[in-house]
């Protein structure tokens, strides 16, 4: 009698164990990864009042219809600049700082161009850089002008 009620709590727990296995290689348990909304996009919050310029200008290429949000992509940031900044002039005492970054998937041809000076956009870009050291290619990163 008691081998009848054994064999199917045996089935029962094997099967048990055999989709908790399933489950946990495929990331598929409830509770198992965070919302969509928080993996998706990483804020960052961009210190308009210590890069005034760079600030304005990402401002106002957002406005202009340019993305937010930049996805990482580093090995493209070279001949993303060579595509963004073909045939915008050099200005003397000016740096051209391009929306979307060139280090940005969403850069290279197309980006918003604008003459600031060297210190702000220099400035802007080392604490970007540090900001986002961390973070693997791929990352979305959506900046927040404060």
């Amino acid at each position: 009698m008691k081998s009848k009620k054994f064999i199917p709590s045996l089935i029962i727990t094997v099967l048990l164990l055999i989709a908790a296995y399933w489950f946990e290689q495929n990331g598929d348990l409830p509770g198992s990864r965070p919302a969509a909304e928080e993996t998706d996009v990483v804020q960052l919050m961009f210190p308009s009042d210590r890069f005034p310029e760079t600030a304005r200008h990402i401002q106002d290429a957002i406005r202009s219809g340019e993305s937010s949000i930049c996805t990482i992509d580093r090995q493209e940031a070279d001949d993303n600049r060579k595509e963004s900044l073909k045939g915008v002039p050099t200005k003397k005492g000016y740096d051209r700082d391009e929306w979307p970054m060139a280090m940005c998937e969403e850069g290279g041809s197309g980006a918003d161009i604008e003459y600031i000076t060297p210190s702000d956009n220099r400035g802007a870009g080392s604490w970007v850089g540090n900001q986002l050291e961390g973070l693997p290619d791929g990352t979305r990163v959506e900046y927040i002008l404060k």
